[in-house]
């Protein structure tokens, strides 16, 4: 399938996943949210920061990161640690990729980023005494560097 596939593993704030909904919806990326989810899909906040946008989005849930990944057909699959080395702008895209978030308060579980060679395990390079980008500008910042490594097909 082109485009590419956004991944939330257990996502916890209502507010960051509306703003990726809307991100999707922007740039044709589809989101796949991975259970426990600890907020309603129908909550306010989610439709407040996702505005009117949740018609536009390709959302998905599931019930496992493998069930996930399985619909999918096994993607290349680029997993986001604040704790990996490597940049996520070193990487070149593909259509079809799938980019793996953690949960807001802790990131991926050391059982996922285990999963992962260091060539699909990568960080957004920030100042080192800071912790971590609120995930929906994280998220941001990756789907762009995708869509441009892609040359931007929004149509």
């Amino acid at each position: 399938m082109p485009g590419l596939n956004v991944v939330l593993l257990a996502p916890e704030i209502a507010g960051n996943t509306g703003n990726i909904i809307r991100l999707c919806a922007n740039t044709g990326s589809r989101l796949h949210l991975i259970e426990p989810i600890t907020f309603q899909l129908d909550d306010a906040r989610l439709r407040r920061a996702g505005l009117d946008y949740h018609e536009y989005a390709d959302v998905h849930v599931h019930q496992s990161l493998s069930a996930c990944l399985d619909s999918l057909g096994q993607p290349r699959v680029f997993a986001f640690s604040a704790r990996a080395t490597r940049s996520f702008a070193e990487p070149h895209y593909t259509s079809g990729d799938a980019f793996l978030f953690g949960p807001e308060s802790s990131g991926l579980p050391d059982d996922v980023v285990a999963r992962f060679t260091d060539d699909r395990l990568v960080t957004i390079p920030m100042r080192p005494q800071t912790r971590s980008l609120n995930l929906s500008n994280a998220v941001a910042v990756a789907v762009y560097e995708g869509l441009r490594q892609l040359d931007y097909p929004l149509t």
